[in-house]
């Protein structure tokens, strides 16, 4: 690294920052998707599950009371607020999209609870699954996978019953840059 005279070397972000805003993207890309849901996909029930009990809707809910629930069970015991969950059958797309970023801030909190505790988010006694090791950057892969595995069923359901999502939809889950940029304030000039 060159070092000029009369200024410190130019650092990057800490490794908090950078996993919140990793965390960041991927919300904003799920947030994204789930304002972009046509109407008739919106309820539109998947094929194979009885009844129509199993909807795009519910996939969309399942990511925020999925956060919502890890929330609880890493959070609680260290005062971090437990967003509350919404209900399947009558939230909008509007609605789950202002729940996904009440249940965002939830998470970013988690990071933080861990890179205060030297990089790991400490066991509670609700986490009993014990299948995810706790440190922030397998609780990050964990959600970045959960999530995409997620949108993913949705893009695929759309073209399944025929009702794909524009082009502008699949393309914006891949413009990570662009949410980068949408985040940071422009500079003054």
């Amino acid at each position: 690294m060159r070092v000029t005279r009369g200024r410190p070397p130019r650092t990057g972000p800490t490794e908090l920052e950078s996993v919140v805003e990793a965390w960041k993207t991927i919300h904003d890309v799920t947030v994204f998707l789930v304002e972009r849901i046509p109407p008739e996909l919106w309820t539109a029930p998947v094929p194979g599950f009885r009844s129509g009990r199993k909807t795009v809707r519910s996939i969309a809910v399942h990511l925020h009371n999925s956060r919502v629930g890890w929330i609880r069970t890493l959070g609680s015991e260290h005062a971090i607020a437990t967003p509350a969950r919404v209900v399947e059958k009558t939230v909008t797309p509007r609605q789950l999209a202002a729940a996904l970023n009440r249940s965002s801030q939830g998470m970013v909190r988690l990071f933080e609870l861990g890179a205060a505790n030297g990089g790991s988010i400490p066991p509670s006694k609700r986490y009993v699954w014990r299948n995810l090791p706790l440190d922030v950057g397998h609780v990050l892969a964990y959600f970045s996978a959960h999530e995409g595995h997620h949108r993913g069923q949705i893009v695929m359901l759309a073209r399944q019953l025929g009702k794909p999502l524009p082009r502008e939809a699949i393309e914006g889950l891949w413009a990570f840059t662009t949410r980068v940029r949408a985040r940071r304030p422009r500079p003054r000039g």
